[in-house]
């Protein structure tokens, strides 16, 4: 009898769990459906118009729930939903609405409710052989939540989501963690993005928790938050792959690698919760001289720049990343850095047409999302004369602030509706000639969306405002640059959400992804495929006895060089030039050494230039030295017009861990160097030292 009492106590235990299981379920349901009487509906975000799918990883799909609120802002919904499926034969779903298709050919619809509102939308698979999954979308006034969100904003929230400032530092500091006095500025101007430089990226779990801080601050809507995360000389995270940068992909001549590349860059921001890339640079790199460009291109070549551009871009945008063809119309063809002085590019309509303008036209043919403009005047495109304010000298206006160029060029005749932004507007080229609130108002004007780091956010946005206010910009100019970022992040998912994941959570799923060894495996790969071998009279490979002397010679980044070399060749022995000639004790060194390697860096023409002291000294060194002398141009393959003399040359593109292990391995015969050059070389004299896709290898 005892024992069945037990039985029975034990079942109604059991019963009581379940049904208050059941009852704290139907709670939470109504808690979420009932208590929050400003939300008048639930959609999977999917069905907006502006969104677009892809399948996140294999054969699954994560699908978003939004609740729309009663002001028309949207927000991702979480809790207290529920999801199924229609024919699990086609897909299943999960409780996060995580779709599994299941291969099989047909229909499903996937729905999704929270107990008082339910939405669903359908999926075709449409045979074994193609395994095509299409989405058929539901219609009707409900999906249009983007102009209904706009009709529901204030002046001051629309205008604050064109604001992009920066917080690299704050009183001096560098900014790694989230300020209240920070979180103050993004909620009260409703900042609709921000930008992130390397002093704010440490490591991956501080990232991911100063990102997340700043998607709690935000607004209503989920921030653009950027990078300048391009690979090569601008790389901004600590920590992760590093990619050896735009033009050593064009000496690998390579769609594939550079869509690999733009991939792994993509999982690596995506894991940290950066959504928006301003990369990759798409200047079409035909000028030598160019002090801020250079390596950043993928090259001089038109197509070349375009192809690997798509390509990069699709890898990025892949991974739900925001990607950014930078700097329009144009930044190649200069010899001015626009961060320090205004440069010029003087080409006529058909030039540009044929040169700088035809990677961004394509990669706008390929669906970029968003451009980024250069400080650069175009007076064959705009003519336009303004009073600079630095001096009260006539100046050109230059492409950030010119209607001619945003709207006329741009919109009007590339008809391009994604996102434009500014370049920094914090460099000198606009800084120096234009007051900070002048300069946003003409960038407004002219039809930009996205201002980027103004000099004094408040003053700035205050400005702006008052523009609108007073008439000098219309509400209806502003309301379509928000349509435009809003629909930026409703196709790549950007929202804030209701009940925020914790950052442990994502801390933990990015270890697995941040520098993991199949992205380094990429990274190797472009490093190894883009070393170019421009000179080799029989000094390459070199084969040394353990006891022969290596001489590693050089300035910026020689200790780089010679820990790659050391790891093939232990007896090597490395020599930091500091002045303007060898010491006594170095000259000797590079005089009983078997065989001498400089490690050339420079950035600007100044560095090679006849003229420079060190150049001088490398040139000196090929001249006496009887035993092979092997140069490497560290970051821009022009420095061998500064000693053509020199038995070998190779061009490295940048000065990433990997890139300095594959000269290495080129170096002493472990890499078969199969890089082509992205740019010609000239001799300084009118013609071509070595000529674009120039490039030799050990084998045929």
């Amino acid at each position: 009898m005892r024992v069945g009492r037990k039985k029975i106590s034990a079942l109604l235990m059991v019963l009581a769990l379940l049904l208050s299981q059941a009852f704290y379920s139907q709670s939470v349901v109504k808690t979420n459906a009932e208590e929050r009487t400003d939300v008048v509906d639930l959609i999977i975000s999917l069905n907006a118009p502006e969104a677009e799918w892809g399948m996140a990883a294999g054969d699954t799909l994560q699908l978003q729930a939004l609740h729309v609120y009663r002001d028309g802002h949207f927000e991702k919904a979480s809790v207290g939903l529920k999801w199924k499926t229609s024919n699990k034969n086609v897909a299943a779903v999960d409780e996060k609405g995580i779709v599994s298709f299941a291969k099989h050919p047909g229909r499903t619809f996937i729905s999704v409710t929270d107990g008082k509102f339910e939405d669903r939308i359908a999926f075709d698979y449409k045979n074994k052989e193609e395994q095509k999954v299409t989405v058929v979308k539901q219609k009707g006034e409900r999906y249009q939540i983007i102009d209904r969100a706009i009709s529901g904003m204030t002046l001051e929230e629309k205008v604050g989501q064109m604001m992009m400032p920066d917080f690299r530092k704050w009183n001096g500091k560098d900014v790694t963690n989230m300020l209240p006095e920070i979180e103050a500025l993004v909620k009260k101007y409703k900042v609709g993005g921000v930008i992130l430089f390397r002093e704010n990226v440490v490591n991956t779990e501080q990232t991911i928790r100063l990102v997340h801080d700043y998607q709690l601050a935000a607004d209503k809507y989920g921030l653009l938050v950027t990078i300048d995360q391009e690979g090569g000389i601008v790389t901004r995270l600590q920590q992760g792959t590093d990619m050896p940068g735009n033009m050593a992909l064009g000496a690998t001549r390579s769609k594939e690698l550079a869509l690999q590349v733009g991939d792994v860059i993509g999982k690596e921001l995506a894991a940290l919760g950066i959504n928006t890339n301003f990369a990759p640079d798409m200047d079409v790199n035909n000028n030598p001289d160019n002090p801020v460009i250079g390596v950043r291109s993928f090259g001089e070549d038109p197509q070349l720049v375009s192809d690997l551009g798509v390509a990069y871009v699709k890898g990025l945008q892949q991974n739900g990343i925001a990607a950014t063809a930078k700097h329009f119309p144009g930044h190649g063809d200069t010899s001015v850095d626009s961060h320090l002085g205004l440069p010029e590019v003087p080409h006529d309509k058909d030039r540009l047409t044929k040169v700088e303008l035809f990677p961004f036209k394509k990669a706008m043919e390929a669906g970029v999302d968003a451009i980024m403009t250069a400080h650069v005047t175009f007076p064959k495109i705009d003519d336009t004369k303004v009073i600079s304010k630095k001096d009260g000298t006539e100046i050109a206006l230059p492409a950030t602030l010119s209607p001619k160029v945003i709207t006329g060029l741009i919109r009007e005749e590339l008809g391009f509706d994604g996102v434009v932004s500014t370049d920094a507007m914090n460099m000198q080229a606009i800084a120096d000639h234009f007051g900070p609130v002048d300069a946003a108002i003409r960038a407004v004007q002219a039809g930009v969306d996205i201002v980027l780091m103004p000099i004094g956010l408040e003053e700035v946005t205050t400005g702006v405002l008052q523009a609108v206010k007073k008439g000098e910009i219309s509400e209806e100019r502003i309301e379509h640059s928000v349509k435009r970022i809003l629909t930026l992040k409703v196709k790549r998912g950007i929202f804030k959400a209701e009940n925020p994941e914790g950052a442990d959570a994502q801390i933990e799923r990015a270890k697995a992804i941040i520098g993991s060894a199949e992205n380094k495996q990429v990274e190797a790969e472009a490093a190894a495929r883009s070393v170019t071998m421009v000179k080799n009279s029989g000094a390459l490979p070199l084969k040394l006895l353990e006891d022969k002397k290596i001489v590693v010679v050089g300035t910026t980044y020689i200790d780089s060089l010679a820990d790659a070399v050391k790891k093939h060749h232990a007896n090597t022995a490395t020599i930091q030039i500091a002045g303007e000639a060898l010491s006594n004790e170095q000259a000797k060194l590079v005089e009983v050494a078997d065989a001498v390697i400089i490690g050339s860096y420079t950035f600007d023409v100044k560095g090679r230039a006849p003229d420079n002291a060190l150049m001088g000294i490398y040139k000196q060194i090929i001249q006496k030295t009887d035993q092979p002398v092997i140069a490497v141009g560290i970051r821009n393959p022009y420095d061998i017009m500064a000693y053509p003399e020199v038995d070998a040359y190779l061009a490295q593109y940048g000065f990433r861990n990997a890139s300095f292990a594959a000269t290495a391995d080129t170096i002493f015969g472990k890499n078969n160097p199969t890089g082509k050059l992205p740019v010609t070389i000239p001799d300084g004299k009118g013609g071509a030292l070595y000529e674009f896709g120039h490039g030799l290898s050990y084998q045929p």
